[in-house]
């Protein structure tokens, strides 16, 4: 049986504990704070990182991982495994998947399999997760890349956007809406389609993102208590654990992975937000294998 190992980058969020266990080898981010760069949940934790975004006057920078890192991580990786699965986040939302891309091509490897996931955050991640424990199974590369695929295909992901401030200061919406919203109290919803986040919907009120979010999963769940769903939210743990036990207790899925969006994803959503992710009845993303 061959050897394969499992790459993706810190877009992904997932948890520490099933990096570990599952042996992945995970790819940090560059995040620029306050003249400062650190690297996504390896010397910045997503708890440090909300507290230096609330006191520092710029917007975090991120930069994509680099053809050479990609090219350098391969060569390591193929030492000791016969073949690489690399999952990476949304080529819609960064050029995380040209540089996997360019660094295998420069590689000339057919040993190495690419993903583009047409995910984020913990989207992205739940994809890593099925397909490291179908590798622990004994499933292929071949199979299990199939089934990733077809898998990220019907990914929902549906964001309820807790603090406009950092989509304001970004550019994705204008000061005078931003106010307005917060004067009012509205909440931004967004999904994920085909790899694009885009406009979905809006709601009143913080304590209306979990019953918005259940009912999302109402409506589009393909066989709820079949599958494995996600949780992510960014500084608003109380709120995750809420839509957690409400999941559990209204849908009774397989099981749910629950993480914390870091820096990489962070920059972008800001604190406050929640979000969750599941299998569509239908399809919704187009994903591609290089």
């Amino acid at each position: 049986m061959s050897k394969v190992k499992i790459i993706t980058d810190s877009c992904s969020d997932l948890p520490a504990e099933i990096v570990e266990a599952y042996d992945i080898e995970f790819l940090n981010i560059e995040v620029n704070i306050n003249n400062k760069t650190y690297y996504d949940r390896h010397n910045l934790q997503p708890e440090e990182f909300y507290k230096l975004i609330t006191t520092g006057d710029e917007l975090p920078k991120t930069s994509r991982i680099t053809p050479a890192k990609f090219k350098e991580t391969y060569e390591e990786a193929l030492k000791n495994y016969d073949q690489i699965l690399v999952i990476a986040f949304s080529s819609k939302l960064s050029g995380i998947l040209e540089s996997a891309v360019m660094a295998k091509r420069e590689l000339d490897s057919e040993k190495i399999v690419i993903i583009d996931s047409k995910a984020a955050s913990v989207g992205q991640g739940l994809l890593v997760y099925q397909a490291a424990v179908m590798l622990k199974d004994g499933y292929s590369l071949e199979e299990t890349a199939a089934q990733t695929v077809e898998a990220a295909s019907k990914l929902e992901h549906v964001f309820a956007v807790g603090d406009l401030e950092m989509l304001k200061r970004g550019g994705r919406i204008s000061k005078t809406k931003a106010v307005m919203a917060n004067v009012l109290n509205i909440k931004s919803i967004l999904h994920i389609l085909d790899g694009e986040i885009l406009p979905y919907d809006k709601i009143r009120g913080k304590k209306r993102m979990v019953s918005y979010l259940l009912s999302e999963i109402e409506k589009k769940a393909d066989r709820p208590d079949s599958q494995v769903m996600a949780v992510t939210h960014s500084k608003n743990s109380k709120y995750a654990a809420r839509l957690k036990e409400e999941i559990e207790n209204k849908f009774k899925p397989q099981d749910i992975l629950v993480s914390e969006m870091g820096a990489a994803v962070g920059s972008h959503a800001g604190p406050g937000s929640l979000a969750v992710v599941f299998k569509n009845s239908e399809k919704i993303a187009e994903p591609k294998i290089y």
